[in-house]
């Protein structure tokens, strides 16, 4: 059995990181689910307009992320986020979230 602290520094210094993510907008309090292999840099291009689909909804908050090591599970999470079904499951998984950031705006 792991512990705490034998889980917590595990690295995967072989495996590469694909991250999907969730972005908010406060100029039309939307979302936009995003997929990346370098989450910083990509949160710069948003945050500098050089994204072509967030642009015009700057500013954007990350408000949630998550790594996979597998590139195609990556996708299949973004894309399922991205369905109906999916993003109805998205907010109501961050509607504390939402409620916060709708009520300081």
């Amino acid at each position: 059995m792991y512990t705490a602290l034998e889980t917590s520094d595990v690295s995967l210094p072989l495996h590469k990181k694909f991250y999907v993510y969730i972005l908010f907008s406060y100029k039309d309090n939307g979302l936009y689910i995003g997929y990346t292999i370098d989450l910083r840099n990509r949160l710069v291009e948003h945050a500098r307009g050089r994204v072509d689909a967030t642009k015009l909804r700057r500013p954007l908050l990350l408000i949630h992320y998550e790594y996979f090591i597998d590139s195609v599970d990556a996708k299949a999470r973004e894309k399922y986020l991205k369905s109906g079904y999916g993003r109805e499951q998205l907010k109501n998984f961050v509607k504390r979230t939402l409620k916060i950031l709708l009520k300081n705006i």
